[in-house]
């Protein structure tokens, strides 16, 4: 089995370690315009306040580290997105983890970003891999890597294993520490099928024995279209912490 490893985190003089041994970090990723009305319409109208209000409450719940997207369909993310975490970084003091698509829009958020980020993120399909890991290793950044290939998600825990290998191997291959990778092994509605749980439990021992990176995953996915989720939720979160998530974005 491989050695727990510690991915730290920063901005400005605030730290945050994310291991095994030490408290589970959970991000919040409330500031977010997806599936948040109120969040969109007051970025397409230039009013932040809702984003700094967002930030300071999940910070007061004790997040120690907050998710900032700033996707909106038809706007430039490009100037928005870094305009969103100088906002957020106006407030509070803790480190952001950078949720975008759009390598453009990622670079001009990791240049204004005041510490060590969490790109979020990378996956194993080429043309991801050859945007994203550059930037990760040009500012130094910790990343996420998602378990999707060129072919999709793979259906089995062997095959997610495979993409999380690739992207391990092409990540510190151009000198991405270890340490600096943390793996989406991704959670899948159980709504859709009844496995899907058992499925990431098993993927997550598998990637935390080879590799003792630290896992993150959305833990609330797998309750998509069931009823009573925060109860599938708290379950599920607790067994996938058991098995070795170590930072779910909740």
């Amino acid at each position: 089995m491989a050695e727990n490893l510690k991915t730290t985190l920063s901005l400005g003089g605030k730290e945050v370690h994310i291991h095994r041994d030490l408290p589970t970090v959970m991000i919040g990723e409330r500031i977010n315009p997806t599936g948040r009305k109120a969040v969109l319409a007051a970025l397409e109208a230039g009013d932040f306040e809702i984003v700094r209000q967002d930030a300071l409450a999940q910070v007061k719940a004790g997040a120690p580290v907050l998710d900032v997207n700033a996707g909106i369909p038809g706007a430039d993310e490009v100037a928005l997105l870094p305009q969103v975490m100088k906002e957020v970084m106006s407030v509070v003091n803790v480190p952001l983890c950078i949720d975008t698509a759009n390598p453009q829009a990622l670079e001009a958020a990791l240049k204004v970003y005041e510490g060590k980020a969490l790109i979020n993120s990378v996956n194993g399909e080429e043309k991801s891999l050859n945007a994203v890991l550059p930037l990760a290793k040009e500012y130094g950044a910790a990343v996420i890597g998602l378990c999707i290939s060129d072919d999709g998600i793979p259906k089995t825990a062997e095959g997610r294993l495979e993409v999380a290998d690739k992207i391990i191997e092409r990540a510190t291959g151009m000198g991405i520490p270890l340490q600096d990778i943390v793996i989406d092994p991704l959670a899948m509605t159980m709504s859709a099928d009844h496995l899907a749980g058992a499925l990431t439990l098993e993927i997550v021992k598998m990637i935390t024995e080879k590799y003792g990176v630290n896992i993150t995953m959305g833990s609330s996915n797998v309750s998509f279209g069931l009823p009573d989720r925060k109860y599938v939720n708290a379950a599920f979160m607790a067994m996938a912490i058991q098995a070795g998530m170590t930072c779910p974005i909740t």
